[in-house]
C-alpha cells in the first residue's frame, strides 16, 4: 500500500501513476484529503481501473483494480 497521507496534490497522483508501471491489478493508496480522493479516483478510471474508497476517521483509502 502506497501511503501518501500528508501530501498535497499532484504528489499522489504521481505515486499511483508511477506504481502502475508494474503492471500489477491492484493497487491501494492511502490519503487524508478529499482532493487527492477526487484527482486519483479521476485518473485511475482514466487508466481503465475500477476505483474503490473506503474512509476511516478522515482518511481514504483508493483501491485501484484493473
Amino acid at each position: 500500500m502506497l501511503d501518501a497521507s500528508g501530501l498535497s496534490c499532484p504528489e499522489p497522483v504521481i505515486m499511483i501513476q508511477q506504481a502502475i508501471r508494474s503492471n500489477e491489478k491492484t493497487y491501494e493508496i492511502m490519503v487524508d484529503n478529499r482532493t487527492s480522493v477526487e484527482n486519483i479516483t479521476r485518473f485511475g478510471e482514466h487508466q481503465g481501473f475500477t476505483v474503490t474508497v473506503s474512509e476511516k476517521d478522515g482518511d481514504y483509502t483508493l483501491r485501484l483494480t484493473r
